[in-house]
């Protein structure tokens, strides 16, 4: 970017040049935010609404006295696109640039801070000057673990998604490294999507989507086909894939307060088979989903009458106990020791939950509290002989641990006690040096006195 000095210009000669050499940016034509591209970007996409961008820039009033500037604190500024985190202007002009480009911007008030100014800085209906650097973009990321990523093409419609249980009619597109493999238009129920070849990823981007809106989803393999792939769509194994998915429409399913007791339990038992139908098939994620929704509905519940909780008590373990088994398979053990520990608020001797937390914690060398589980399993069913042969294994891990520490102590030790001898043994040797030093020097004096 430009300095101070290299960019100052009177009012007049800015609001000049930019109507001599400034592009409209505004969907209206209206004149309310004028660009000057300073630098070149690189050839390339361009950011979209939800990316996160990374820029520097510095704001002046048109009388040259400076707003603010990243460039000052020396740190890039951060925001999500078209999320209104930030004045209208750059919403608007930063779709516009590429990574590397440089630009200055002429802003009218009603694409800046608008009547009301921005005291003490930005007086009211000031007109503003940005340059502007955009440093880097990238979607946006839709799960925790970076396996989603979100790019919106067409922003949707008013403010309602879609929610577990909503029939959506969307427009599909997937590429794998380039070819088309899948286009059509497709209704299928958020969470069931497997159910019609649709992929997780696009399944659990739907929460987040609007009616109308357009976007690319980026998937990583665990959210597209996995380690299988599909062959019959020549998308081989661990394959990222591309989509480009329209939503034209959605019915939500009813939220769990407009629902009463009765119908969340006859709910609770459709969804249930649905997510023992996806476990039994290898489906992991989707099967997770079903038991979650189960637990959303029943959990704040309490029941009319003995029956109702009955039913409610027994779905709610149930489905904790699943999810516990989903998710050590999927090797998430906090979530397993999570929903074992729900079971046992419900049930504190249920031999299944303290057997599966019992194996997470051994997955997570918690060695002492798995034995103690596994031995509680042997108390609630002193018959169980798995709990017994994890004890062993527990016993035998234990071991070798401790043989492991013992080495790693012992070499520390060892390098410690180099150290010391190494340390020592120069000591020794400045010392000896200083002695000696001090013996020749004595030597001298004596000379010195005998020869005057």
């Amino acid at each position: 970017m430009t300095t101070d000095q290299d960019s100052s210009v009177d009012g007049q000669s800015a609001v000049a040049l930019f109507a001599a050499k400034g592009i409209d940016v505004t969907s209206g034509k209206d004149k309310g935010v004028l660009k000057i591209v300073k630098v070149q970007g690189l050839d390339g996409d361009r950011p979209m609404i939800g990316d996160r961008v990374t820029l520097h820039y510095t704001g002046k009033l048109l009388n040259g006295k400076k707003v603010d500037s990243s460039l000052d604190r020396k740190e890039p500024f951060s925001f999500s696109l078209g999320k209104g985190q930030v004045i209208k202007a750059w919403d608007i002009s930063v779709m516009t640039m590429q990574k590397g480009e440089v630009c200055s911007l002429l802003c009218g008030p009603d694409y800046a801070y608008g009547a009301p100014g921005n005291p003490p800085k930005v007086p009211p209906n000031s007109t503003l000057l940005f340059e502007v650097e955009l440093l880097d973009f990238q979607g946006e990321m839709l799960t925790e673990d970076g396996g989603v990523m979100r790019r919106i093409k067409t922003k949707g419609e008013g403010f309602t998604n879609p929610n577990d249980g909503a029939t959506v009619d969307v427009h599909l597109e997937g590429r794998c490294e380039g070819q088309l493999f899948d286009s059509r238009d497709v209704r299928f129920v958020v969470g069931e999507a497997e159910d019609k070849g649709v992929p997780l990823g696009v399944d659990r981007a739907m929460e987040k989507m609007q009616k109308g809106e357009c976007c690319l989803l980026q998937l990583q393999s665990k959210y597209g086909f996995g380690r299988e792939g599909k062959p019959e769509l020549q998308i081989g194994p661990n394959k990222d894939v591309l989509y480009e998915v329209t939503l034209r429409d959605f019915k939500k399913a009813k939220e769990s307060w407009e629902m009463d007791l009765k119908e969340k339990l006859e709910l609770s038992a459709e969804v249930k088979r649905k997510g023992n139908q996806y476990f039994k098939a290898g489906f992991l994620q989707q099967a997770v989903i079903q038991y979650q929704r189960i637990v959303s509905w029943l959990e704040m519940e309490c029941g009319i009458g003995e029956e109702q909780q009955r039913k409610t008590q027994e779905f709610l373990l149930l489905s904790q106990l699943n999810l516990a088994l989903c998710f050590l398979r999927l090797q998430e053990f906090s979530h397993v020791v999570d929903n074992c520990n729900k079971v046992m608020e419900l049930d504190a001797k249920n031999e299944k939950a303290l057997y599966r937390r019992g194996e997470a914690r051994l997955c997570r060398n918690e060695f002492s509290l798995a034995m103690a589980d596994f031995q509680q399993v042997l108390q609630v069913n002193p018959l169980n002989r798995a709990a017994r042969a994890q004890i062993t294994t527990c016993q035998r891990k234990m071991r070798e641990h401790q043989e492991r520490d013992k080495k790693i102590y012992a070499n520390m030790f060892q390098k410690f006690a180099e150290h010391d001898r190494k340390v020592g043994k120069q000591k020794r040797r400045k010392d000896e040096s200083i002695q000696n030093n001090g013996e020749v020097g004595n030597k001298r004096r004596r000379r010195s006195q005998e020869n005057s």
